[in-house]
């Protein structure tokens, strides 16, 4: 791929001016050859792997950064599934594998490790459900550490048992987490349709069809669309904005490009192995820090709040033109690619919330046409865990039957209602407590089995 040098000089000019930053830089490593009939040795082994593949990632993106002048928000590591690997050790066997991955990101000096995960769309392995319920001591007593569970697929339908099952899991991790505003919520996400090559955590990691080591690029990138939009004013029709847009995230997307192939090579140099660069996922994620709001976008298209009539028709406008400049600038796009909705890391989401006009079930109609679904939701701590699996239901239903990924991060804030908020500080900011409904739903939740796949997922 070339790149000339006045495409680096813009983009420098784009991190100088509107806080242009790429949000990670993520190495993915494959876990498998790790297995073993003993648990501690299938702990060494996995651990042993991270650090070897991981040594240089640190100084490798911090040395491509200052050559480019782009800021790296984040370094991350993205694991094989860890249930895959660990298919037999016992639920306590897997919080030590949770710590010794902890110990292991420590030592690379990333901020998360993510894949302490399990798939789960058509049924349980013993290995996935050991871990899933490893998952609350695993993340409550860990700092790095990321997991997921995906519930339901297109072709597969919805685990419904295993639905249920995560909602327990996300009660007792705001149980455990307590003291930090039920924080280890923040770190798990629940899926349908979770893809492979995903960057982003919570929710990333390394997909069974993936490559031994991998290097995958997360773009940032509210700032500049928020100008664009700006620039052409409230007197442009949709097709001047859209074509805005997309000559925007076609320069992000260079800049993307341009920092995960140099990282890739100069990785496998360091390492000694070829290390692939895969995918740029062109998802604009906010940040709390001014103008880098998916919100203030929307409301710069000509919104009073997000909320308004008309916000599920601006956010989908505003996907599609991100996906079209970046799929003109990148070889290859993965990962989510859209826009991300977290309501703690948006100074606009937040905003409309506590302006009263944002409320779970709109933000659940956007997420029909954006990238993830709930993000960063603070909900009362006293919400049932039939309430918590009915969310769970409504998002993943809306991926199965639209065939797109959906995930929920809810945090039910143990101790908190609805009025009050988790401080979490950092990228992931300040959250309202929302309301939730209240209606009984314990006969549907706790039926079990598995929602059949829809009609559309016979495509052979």
């Amino acid at each position: 791929m070339s790149l000339e040098l006045r495409e680096v000089l813009e983009t420098v000019q784009m991190t100088e001016a509107d806080q242009f930053d790429i949000r990670t830089v993520t190495l993915g490593i494959s876990l498998r050859g790790c297995g073993s009939r003993s648990a501690e040795t299938t702990r060494q082994k996995i651990v042993d792997r991270v650090l070897r593949q991981a040594e240089h990632h640190i100084g490798v993106v911090d040395e491509i950064s200052s050559r480019y002048g782009v800021r790296v928000a984040n370094k991350r590591i993205s694991v094989t599934p860890v249930a895959i690997i660990g298919d037999g050790l016992s639920v306590s066997e897997f919080v030590s594998l949770a710590q010794g991955l902890d110990e292991a990101a420590a030592r690379v000096g990333v901020d998360y490790l993510a894949g302490f995960s399990a798939l789960v769309e058509k049924g349980y392995t013993p290995g996935d459900r050991a871990l899933i319920e490893s998952l609350p001591e695993a993340l409550a007593s860990t700092s790095h550490v990321c997991g997921s569970v995906n519930c339901g697929s297109t072709k597969a339908g919805i685990n419904a048992d295993a639905v249920l099952h995560v909602a327990h899991t996300i009660k007792e991790l705001a149980r455990l987490t307590a003291d930090a505003d039920s924080i280890g919520c923040g770190k798990f996400v629940a899926f349908c349709n979770a893809v492979q090559d995903n960057p982003f955590v919570a929710g990333a990691f390394h997909g069974v069809g993936e490559p031994g080591a991998v290097i995958n690029v997360g773009l940032s990138g509210p700032g500049v669309v928020l100008r664009a939009v700006q620039n052409v004013g409230p007197d442009a029709d949709f097709g001047t904005l859209t074509d805005a847009i997309k000559r925007m995230t076609f320069r992000i997307t260079r800049a993307g490009e341009l920092v995960g192939r140099r990282c890739a090579e100069r990785l496998s140099e360091l390492v000694g192995e070829p290390i692939e660069f895969g995918v740029v996922d062109i998802s604009l994620a906010p940040t709390p820090a001014e103008r880098d709001s998916i919100a203030d976008i929307l409301v710069a298209m000509g919104l009073e709040y997000v909320g308004a009539p008309g916000t599920t028709a601006a956010l989908a406008m505003l996907n599609e033109a991100v996906k079209r400049g970046g799929l003109m600038a990148a070889r290859h796009v993965g990962g989510l690619s859209g826009a991300f909705m977290p309501v703690s890391e948006d100074q606009g989401m937040i905003a409309a919330v506590e302006g009263g006009h944002l409320t779970i079930e709109k933000l659940e109609a956007m997420s029909a046409i954006c990238s993830v679904g709930l993000d960063m939701v603070a909900i009362p701590g006293d919400t049932s865990v039939e309430t918590v699996a009915g969310i769970l239901f409504d998002e993943f239903a809306i991926g199965m039957i639209n065939d797109k990924t959906t995930a929920v991060r809810l945090i039910p804030v143990h101790g908190k209602g609805v009025g009050e908020y988790a401080d979490y500080g950092g990228l992931l900011g300040r959250a309202p407590v929302m309301p939730v409904s209240g209606l009984d739903n314990s006969v549907f939740v706790r039926r079990g089995g598995r929602i059949p796949a829809p009609i559309r997922s016979l495509t052979n």
